[in-house]
């Protein structure tokens, strides 16, 4: 797609490769109702597929009406995407103590012993600014995505948020391209809807 009234596309903007790790920010005009605006954290990428969580789609419901027996915690839970939404999944900051923690980069794992998880957070061993939750995953298929990017659906990013309150961010997709800065910065500004503009 040709970003109008601009002269580039976001094919020229895409530098970096898709890989483990990256982000995938939204093109501007996506009206999926899953990935409108969204940012992809990818915690797998190759031949198999990619596999990862949105970070910015908060969701009104709490930890322990996802999960029963969970304990107590006050822990936002987000729309990891449309796959699995009857499955919790978690991305972390605590990889030396979750053990089958998968490392994402060298601050950030997903996954890991959950019934481990619950101890540790029953002994107050983590806490809420160390774990993100989620319902759902997004996944592709390698070919579907790396066609997604050809067709412009999605920017990449590399990825420098190392921490959970990071992850958090309520305007992560536009505070995302702002820092990408100089083109990337203009996009942040593009209306939802150029036809109410």
């Amino acid at each position: 797609m040709t970003i109008n009234p601009l002269d580039y596309t976001i094919k020229e903007l895409n530098k970096v490769s898709l890989k483990k790790g990256r982000l995938l920010l939204a093109e501007p005009f996506m009206d999926d109702p899953y990935f409108k605006r969204s940012v992809v954290l990818l915690t797998e990428y190759n031949k198999d597929g990619a596999f990862g969580f949105i970070l910015n789609k908060l969701l009104n419901v709490k930890l322990n009406e996802v999960i029963k027996d969970f304990p107590e915690f006050n822990a936002p839970v987000f729309m990891g995407g449309p796959v699995q939404t009857d499955t919790l999944f978690f991305i972390h900051t605590q990889g030396d103590i979750i053990s089958d923690s998968i490392k994402i980069n060298d601050k950030l794992y997903w996954s890991g012993n959950f019934d481990q998880l619950k101890g540790l957070i029953n002994d107050q061993q983590i806490f809420p600014n160390e774990i993100k939750f989620f319902i759902g995953y997004s996944g592709w298929d390698y070919e579907q995505l790396e066609k997604e990017v050809k067709d412009e659906s999605w920017l990449i990013s590399k990825n420098n948020l190392t921490t959970i309150k990071e992850l958090n961010n309520d305007n992560l997709w536009h505070s995302s391209l702002e820092q990408m800065g100089g083109k990337h910065a203009v996009l942040s500004n593009f209306p939802e809807n150029p036809s109410l503009n």
